[in-house]
């Protein structure tokens, strides 16, 4: 089987701890033997976070609105704890909250219904519901 072919990469945004073993898990086994995976590449881990004074973050926004599209890893918004255990030279803000205010974007808490999907199995007559932290 061919490879899926991208002609526009998409923005690739890394996050910490568990998210970034993750994120390569699913890269590594259900993407990259499937699509000719082309990102652009941001790291928002708390220690890069830092190094660049955050603004790795406000470039990683500007490539989503330059590309169209982007996949977010979950990141840690710094705190005293964080900025301890981390050594971070400052608390820095939610990358989450940048992004957003970037993208001119918001959190919704409603579901979206889209009647005209029909689900695959045509005997789920529920809706399917995919739950995720804001």
């Amino acid at each position: 089987m061919s490879k899926i072919t991208m002609k526009t990469p998409i923005v690739e945004i890394d996050g910490d701890e568990m998210t970034r073993v993750l994120w390569e898990v699913v890269k590594d086994k259900l993407l990259i033997p499937f699509v000719d995976l082309k990102t652009e590449y941001y790291d928002l881990g708390l220690m890069s976070r830092d190094s660049t004074n955050d603004t790795v973050t406000t470039e990683s926004a500007q490539a989503i609105l330059r590309l169209g599209v982007g996949v977010k890893c979950a990141t840690i918004t710094s705190n005293n704890a964080r900025q301890k255990e981390y050594n971070l030279s400052k608390l820095h803000p939610s990358p989450n909250a940048t992004i957003r205010a970037i993208l001119d974007g918001t959190v919704f808490r409603k579901p979206i219904i889209v009647s005209n999907i029909s689900p695959t199995v045509n005997t789920w007559k529920a809706p399917i519901v995919i739950g995720r932290h804001a």
